[in-house]
């Protein structure tokens, strides 16, 4: 049984590899690559001291995913110091990628583990990460985000660890021994929590969340597996699902409410047919709630994003349902989901993994949902043709089922014509013949 006295002798073993955060960044130099683990495991105390001596070197790439909260090296004053190469972006970094300050590189989830591991432009000299303090064994844990840092970590020249009690031990691929640390230093802190998870949207708004999420679970099965994303539309969903039995969780990632569904039963993944018996993920964002649920529970297994967002191992789900959302719809089907006209504002996550995992899926239903409308109601967000300058996230040939707030259609095996009508079909009322204007004028319809 581990002990405190077993944790302070792992601890004296290895206390050559603890030093103070400041001693540990020394090993970062100029031009070196920078992946820091992402979302609610940022290592914050790690970043401030990588930052602080930011103004000794220049040209050093930051890799990462969502973070959250104040990025010190995004600041520009940092400008030729620290670059950010972002694989998908959040409201701290689009400013600066849309200003020509940072990068964004379109790339598939599934696929960055394999771009570290084996693209030699793409190798990391040092990853920063948070982990759990180490075990009996000298197992630290990576909590609530292994992702894509499993593979950077792997490969990096210098590994540096922020140990934090606070963070959980989570089961599955998440540990890393000390071992293979290079240097660490203690510092807890309270981990990041997803930003909004309290925050009250409108009642109109709710209503059509709702109603979005109303669309949805109509189409759930009992004895399906979910992936869902963040926000309201999948918050709405899993309100909605009370009623299910045996669901089951394989996801990039879930949030806090999957909990009451756990609490009542519906989520057990007794019916999955891929981890039978398991909530496979590879990071959580969410609140400190989550972060004591997943703490040394075996019912939550953590695996990196080249497993968990495989197209053809999300597929041995039977009835895989992948939820997610998009800024866009066209009338022929294509899905614009990372930009805003030339903006860039996310990235690719796992969307498309997922829905072709789940196209492939025995029984699977793949859904991109959507409001019928943008910016109060004045903009359609079914429109004739994408922005100019947006990105094709989901093709129209992967696309299967749109829902909104006017119901849900099924494109598959749809010439475009039929597309044309379905889509209109939910779309808002107030545009629809706007819609069916263009789809005449082009010989859509």
């Amino acid at each position: 049984m581990l002990t405190k006295d077993s944790t302070n002798s792992i601890r004296q073993k290895y206390l050559y590899k603890y030093v103070t955060p400041e001693q540990a960044v020394k090993v970062i130099k100029s031009n070196d690559r920078i992946y820091i683990q992402s979302g609610c495991a940022y290592p914050q105390r790690l970043v401030e001291a990588m930052t602080a001596r930011g103004h000794e070197l220049n040209d050093v790439e930051i890799c990462h995913l969502m973070v959250f909260g104040e990025a010190p090296y995004m600041k520009p004053e940092m400008e030729g110091h620290f670059r950010h190469n972002g694989f998908f972006l959040g409201a701290n970094t689009r400013k600066a990628v849309n200003t020509g300050k940072a990068d964004f590189m379109p790339i598939f989830l599934s696929e960055i583990p394999h771009l570290i591991n084996h693209d030699t432009k793409h190798m990391v000299d040092v990853v920063l990460i948070q982990v759990s303090p180490p075990d009996m064994h000298g197992f630290c844990s990576m909590g609530v985000a292994v992702d894509c840092t499993k593979a950077a970590v792997h490969v990096a020249k210098y590994v540096i660890a922020q140990v934090n009690p606070k963070m959980p031990r989570v089961h599955g691929d998440s540990f890393i021994n000390i071992n293979d640390i290079d240097y660490a230093f203690e510092y807890e802190q309270d981990l990041q929590e997803l930003p909004g998870m309290h925050a009250k949207k409108e009642p109109d708004e709710l209503k059509i969340f709702q109603k979005i999420g109303q669309n949805i679970a109509d189409l759930i099965e009992d004895g399906s597996t979910l992936q869902m994303g963040i926000g309201a539309i999948p918050d709405a969903v899993l309100g909605l699902l009370a009623d299910r039995k045996d669901l089951g969780i394989h996801t990039e990632m879930f949030s806090d409410g999957v909990i009451p569904l756990i609490e009542k039963g519906v989520i057990n993944c007794d019916k999955k047919t891929l981890l039978r018996g398991k909530m496979v993920t590879s990071f959580v964002l969410g609140s400190h709630k989550l972060f004591e649920y997943i703490h040394e529970n075996p019912f939550v297994e953590m695996r990196t994003t080249d497993f968990v967002n495989d197209p053809f191992v999300i597929a041995r789900n039977d009835k895989m349902v992948a939820i997610n959302s998009c800024l866009q719809v066209d009338l022929t089907g294509q899905v614009c989901s990372d930009s805003i006209g030339y903006n860039f504002y996310s990235g690719f996550g796992g969307q498309v993994d997922f829905i072709r995992g789940a196209s492939r899926s025995k029984g699977g239903k793949p859904i991109i949902a959507l409001q019928s409308t943008a910016k109060k109601g004045t903009l359609s967000r079914i429109v004739p043709h994408l922005d100019e300058g947006a990105g094709v996230t989901t093709s129209r040939g992967d696309v299967r089922w749109i829902v909104t707030e006017y119901g849900a259609v099924d494109l598959h095996g749809m010439n475009v014509r039929e597309r044309v009508h379905a889509l209109i079909g939910i779309s808002h009322p107030k545009f629809r013949e706007e819609l069916e204007k263009h789809a005449r004028d082009k010989k859509y319809i």
